[in-house]
C-alpha cells in the first residue's frame, strides 16, 4: 500500500511517500480502507520529534481517518462496507489502517469522507473542552481564538450548536469569513480583541474562552472573562507557552482550565464512544459539519503539514488517499 513516512525529525520536509506492506490486523482490530486522512498540528510536532509521544523512526503519522471497513471482529458493531471515521494513534497517512474498535465510529451517510476525516480529533477535543471542562451552558458567550483553523471552526460550530453566542478571534479579514461560515455570531481581529470584546459584551466579558493558540494574547483573554468565566487551555500553536499571575484569577473569580483530552480518555477509552454518541445528532443534522480547507493528495502531505506549521491554513486540512 502507499503510505507517507516521517524518515527524520527535520520537520514537514522530512516525510516521504513509500510503499509498505498492508497492515495485518489482529483478531481484535478493525481494518479500514482509508479514503481521507485529517492533518493536525500534532503531526507537525511529530515531524520534529517535539510531541509527547515519540515513535521510533521511520513511522507513518496521521491520527484521523475516514473510510470503509474492510474487516471487523465479531461483536465490534462494525461490518465490511460500513462508512466510518476513526482515531488511530498513528498510521493514518496510508491506504489502510488497523485499529481498535473503541476508536472507530459510524459516519453519517450525509458526510463525505473529506469532512469525516476532520471530525475525530478536533470535534472530540472541543466537545471535551466545552462540555466537561468548560461546563458550557446554553445562553453563555464563548470567545474562540484561532477561529478559522480546524480546532477553532469546530469550537465555533459546537458552541453554537449547544446554544452559546460565539465571538471569533481571527488574524485577517479572510479568516473572519471562514469563521462566519462556521457559524460565528461576531468576528474580531486578534490585534485589539480585548477592546472589541468589551464593546460587544457591554463591558461584561465572555463566559468561556477557547484558546488553542496561547502566546501573548493570554493575559488579555483573562481580562476578557466575565465573573466566574473559564479560560480553556487547549494548545500553543502560537509557539510560546504563556505564564499567568494567579492574582488575576482572584479579581473576577475566574478559572484557567487545562484541556488534556488525550490524557483523560487514554485510561478510559469507552469515553470516546460516549462523546461520539452525544455528537452524532449534531453531525446527522448538519449542525456540526467540519469546514474543509485545503485538500491535498497523499503525495503532497508535506505541503499540508507546512500549511499548519506556517499558520496559513483555514478550516480542516485533509489528505485524499483514494
Amino acid at each position: 500500500m502507499r503510505a507517507v513516512q516521517v524518515v527524520s525529525l527535520d520537520g514537514p520536509g522530512a516525510i516521504r511517500l513509500t510503499d509498505l506492506d498492508a497492515p495485518r490486523p489482529t483478531p481484535q482490530q478493525v481494518l479500514i480502507d482509508v479514503h481521507a486522512a485529517g492533518v493536525a498540528y500534532p503531526d507537525v510536532l511529530l515531524s520534529r520529534g517535539e510531541y509527547q509521544f515519540k515513535p521510533e523512526l521511520p513511522f507513518v503519522p496521521g491520527s484521523e481517518v475516514a473510510g470503509t471497513v474492510r474487516s471487523a471482529p465479531e461483536g465490534s458493531g462494525f461490518a465490511p462496507g460500513d462508512r466510518v471515521a476513526a482515531f488511530p494513534a498513528f498510521g493514518g497517512f496510508a491506504e489502510q489502517v488497523a485499529t481498535d474498535p473503541a476508536v472507530v465510529f459510524p459516519l453519517p451517510d450525509r458526510m463525505p469522507f473529506t469532512a469525516g476525516a476532520g471530525v475525530p480529533m478536533n470535534c472530540l477535543t472541543v466537545h471535551f473542552a466545552l462540555t466537561r471542562r468548560g461546563r458550557l451552558r446554553a445562553g453563555e458567550t464563548v470567545l474562540v481564538h484561532g477561529a478559522a483553523g480546524g480546532v477553532g471552526t469546530a469550537a465555533v460550530q459546537l458552541a453554537r450548536a449547544l446554544g452559546a453566542k460565539v465571538i471569533a478571534v481571527v488574524s485577517t479579514e479572510a479568516k473572519a469569513e471562514t469563521a462566519r461560515r462556521a457559524g460565528a455570531h461576531e468576528t474580531v481581529l486578534a490585534g485589539g480583541f480585548r477592546a472589541a470584546v468589551a464593546e460587544l459584551t457591554g463591558g461584561r466579558g465572555v463566559d468561556v474562552v477557547v484558546d488553542p493558540v496561547g502566546g501573548d494574547r493570554f493575559t488579555d483573554s483573562l481580562r476578557s472573562l466575565a465573573p466566574e468565566g473559564r479560560l480553556l487551555v487547549i494548545g500553543f500553536t502560537g509557539g510560546e507557552i504563556p505564564t499567568v499571575k494567579v492574582n488575576r484569577l482572584l479579581h473576577n473569580n475566574v478559572d484557567v482550565v487545562g484541556v488534556g483530552w488525550g490524557a483523560f480518555w487514554l485510561p478510559r477509552p469507552d469515553y470516546l464512544r460516549e462523546q461520539w454518541d452525544e455528537l452524532l445528532p449534531h453531525l446527522e443534522a448538519g449542525h456540526l459539519d467540519p469546514l474543509t480547507g485545503s485538500v491535498h493528495p497523499l503525495e503532497r502531505a508535506a505541503d499540508a503539514l507546512r500549511e499548519l506549521d506556517e499558520r496559513t491554513a483555514t478550516g480542516k486540512v485533509v489528505l485524499t488517499v483514494r
